[in-house]
C-alpha cells in the first residue's frame, strides 16, 4: 500500500523524479494534517511540513504541459492523496465527494470484509489548483463509503457543493468514468500529496490480486513508466482522451516477494500466481456511478449496484 514514510524525503532528494517506490507506512495513519495551516508541534509535523516543502518544490519540475491532465480538483491528505470527484449525473448544487484508498482512512486499514457506510468524519484536504499549488482547505462531514475488500477505495461527503468550489475556487471536480478502461489506455496518474504526475498506460488487468489478508479484484496494471511512491496511495488515475476518472491507485509490488503487504501477487482464474516486481497498480473506479443517486446519496441497493455491501 502506497503511504507516506519519513524516508521518503531522503528518497526525493537523493533520487528525485526516478525514485523507487517507497515502503508503506504502519496501518494506522500518524501523518500531522499537511492541509491545515497550524505551526508543527511535534517532530512527526515537521516532518510532514518539511516534506511538503520538497513536494511544492518538486511540482515546479514536474508540472503538466499546457493542454496535459492537470492538478486541478486532486487533493493532498495528512498520508496519501486524493481528487473531488463527481459522478456523471452529478448536480452542481450537490455536496462534493473526494475519492481516495480505503487503506488511507484516518481510522487505520478496514480488516478483509468490512465495509464503512455513513461514519461521521471531519477529514481535512487540501485542494490543489491546475499548478499544483494549494488554493484552499475542504472538510469532510461524512465518510460515504470506505473499503479494502474486492477495491481499495473510500468516498468522503464534503461540507460544500460543487458550485461553491467552482465560485469560489474556479475548480470543477473530476468525473468518474462509468465504463471500464481498456488495455493500452493512456493515463495519467496524479498525486495531490507530491504534486506530480505519472504518465503512462493501462498495460492489463488482474483477474485478482492479493496484497498480506486483502484481495481485490480486476485490478489496473500499469506500465512501467508508472512508478509512483510512497504517498501516491488515493491518486485519481485519469484517462488522457476523456479526462475522467477510471481508477484510483493504490500499491505496487517493491520487493519481489510474492503476495504480501507492499508486495502484491497477481492471481488468474486457475490460481497462477505471477509476481512483477517493480510494477504498480490500480483499483476500477466504473462500478460506482451505479451505487449514488439523488444529491449523491450512497443507494447500495440500486440495481446494477455491485460494489462490496455490509
Amino acid at each position: 500500500m502506497r503511504k507516506p514514510l519519513v524516508v521518503a524525503l531522503c528518497a526525493l532528494a537523493f533520487a528525485g523524479a526516478g525514485a523507487t517506490p517507497a515502503v508503506a507506512a504502519a496501518p494506522t495513519p500518524t501523518g500531522a494534517d499537511t492541509t491545515t495551516d497550524a505551526v508543527p508541534t511535534t517532530l512527526t509535523d515537521l516532518v510532514n511540513d518539511t516534506v511538503g516543502t520538497a513536494a511544492d518544490t518538486l511540482s515546479g519540475l514536474t508540472a503538466p504541459k499546457a493542454g496535459a491532465v492537470n492538478f486541478a480538483g486532486t487533493v493532498s491528505l495528512s498520508n496519501c492523496s486524493g481528487s473531488v470527484v463527481r459522478m456523471p449525473d452529478s448536480a452542481a448544487d450537490d455536496p462534493a465527494l473526494v475519492l481516495t484508498n480505503g487503506h488511507c482512512l484516518e481510522s487505520g486499514f478496514p480488516a478483509p470484509g468490512q465495509v464503512l457506510v455513513d461514519r461521521a468524519s471531519s477529514r481535512s484536504f487540501g485542494l490543489l489548483n491546475s499548478s499544483g499549488s494549494k488554493v484552499a482547505t475542504l472538510r469532510a462531514d461524512r465518510l460515504v463509503y470506505a473499503t479494502m475488500t474486492d477495491t481499495d477505495a473510500a468516498i468522503y461527503r464534503l461540507g460544500t457543493t460543487y458550485a461553491q468550489i467552482k465560485s469560489s475556487y474556479g475548480i470543477d471536480p473530476l468525473t468518474l468514468s462509468d465504463t471500464r478502461p481498456a488495455a493500452g489506455t493512456a493515463i495519467s496518474v496524479v498525486s495531490g500529496y507530491w504534486k506530480r504526475i505519472y504518465n503512462c498506460s493501462v498495460d492489463g488487468f488482474a483477474y485478482r490480486m492479493k496484497e498480506g489478508d486483502w484481495t481485490w479484484k480486476d485490478s489496473v496494471r500499469y506500465t512501467s513508466a508508472c512508478n509512483t511512491i510512497g504517498g501516491t496511495s488515493g491518486s485519481p488515475v485519469v484517462d488522457d482522451a476523456t479526462r475522467q476518472v477510471v481508477a484510483v491507485n493504490n500499491t505496487g509490488n517493491e520487493d519481489g516477494e510474492r503476495c504480501t503487504v507492499n508486495n502484491p501477487c497477481e492471481v488468474d482464474e486457475n490460481g497462477q500466481v505471477t509476481v512483477r516486481q517493480g510494477i504498480n497498480y490500480a483499483q476500477q473506479t466504473y462500478l460506482f456511478p451505479a451505487c449514488f443517486g439523488a444529491d449523491n446519496r450512497l443507494e447500495l441497493s440500486a440495481s446494477g449496484c455491485s460494489v462490496p455491501k455490509p
